[in-house]
Parts: C-alpha cells; sequence; structure tokens
C-alpha cells in the first residue's frame, strides 16, 4: 500500500486493530490526548469525527485533497450546524448517512434532525417529548423507527476504548 510506505519513510507510526475501525483509533487518541491535557489535531475528510471535538481537540476537515481544509471546534461545530460537538452523534442517528451504512429515520434530514435536537437536545430528549410533538410524518417515522434510530446511534458512535498499546509521544509532530 503506497500510503503505509510513505508514512513508514516519513517515519510515521502505523496503528491497526482488528475489529476497530480507523475512526475508533483516532477516538481512542483523542481522548487520551485530552485526558493529558493535550493539544490534539485531527486531520479527516470525515464529519464523524466532529462528535470527537472538545477543549483540548479540534477537526481539520479536508474538503478537496489537503489544499481546502476547515477547522472546527466546538464553535465551529455550533456556527456551522446549531449544534455542540456531542449532538453530532444524535443527528446522524436521526438523519442517518448513507457513506457509513447508517439507515437513521426517514424523512428526517439535517434540517429537520438539527431542528429537533435544538428543541429536545439529544435522541433521547426527542423520544421522551414524542407524544408532546404535532402528529406529523415525521413523528409517525420517529415512532415507527425508533429501534432503527438507537442502532443508528449506536453505528454512529465513535468508539474511545480501544485496546491500543499507544505512546502518546510517538503522535507529536512539530
Amino acid at each position: 500500500d503506497i500510503l503505509k510506505e510513505l508514512l513508514t519513510a516519513m517515519e510515521m507510526p502505523i496503528y491497526e486493530i482488528d475489529g476497530y475501525e480507523a475512526d475508533d483509533i483516532l477516538g481512542t487518541f483523542a481522548k487520551i490526548a485530552s485526558e493529558k491535557s493535550l493539544e490534539c489535531l485531527l486531520v479527516t475528510g470525515d464529519r464523524d469525527a466532529l462528535q470527537l471535538i472538545d477543549d483540548n481537540v479540534n477537526v481539520l476537515i479536508t474538503k478537496k485533497g489537503i489544499s481546502d481544509i476547515h477547522r472546527f471546534d466546538a464553535d465551529e461545530v455550533k456556527k456551522e450546524y446549531g449544534l455542540s460537538p456531542a449532538q453530532i452523534v444524535d443527528l446522524k442517528a436521526l438523519m442517518g448517512d448513507s457513506s457509513d451504512n447508517i439507515p437513521g429515520v426517514p424523512r428526517v434530514g439535517e434540517k429537520t434532525g438539527t431542528k429537533l435536537l435544538k428543541e429536545y437536545q439529544t435522541l433521547e430528549g426527542v423520544y421522551e417529548n414524542i407524544d408532546n410533538m404535532k402528529k406529523s410524518r415525521v413523528r409517525d417515522n420517529l415512532i415507527k423507527y425508533k429501534d432503527q434510530a438507537i442502532m443508528s446511534r449506536e453505528l454512529a458512535t465513535i468508539i474511545k476504548t480501544v485496546p491500543i498499546d499507544i505512546d502518546i509521544s510517538e503522535c507529536y509532530f512539530a
């Protein structure tokens, strides 16, 4: 693999663990760095990583290769989506993501999902208030596809506890 050869030539460590996705390893690294109060900058094209943002973790989203990038911290997530980083998982649970095979709830897109989360804060909050919502196709689908929404949340959640032996100092770059 050309990328592995390039990273090896640059003496950059490569981490892989069977049964875990790259996002999960990134999530674990971010958690470790954050717990040590280290500044962590994740570079990825995957917006799923926005859920990892906290006071110590920022995300650079690559748009066109590496020539067009967007830096996200919690304020930028709020500006772009009107949500906190922690709410990104619930947004994915509601709207789904075909690129990650996350089904979500039919008829709930980004706009509707964001509106629901602004009003009810979490996926649990949406379902705790379902009886207070006016009757609509969206409400009917939220009820009908509740199990799918909960499963979608699980699928969208990046694991931050990968059993990996890491020397975080190997990940410092100047």
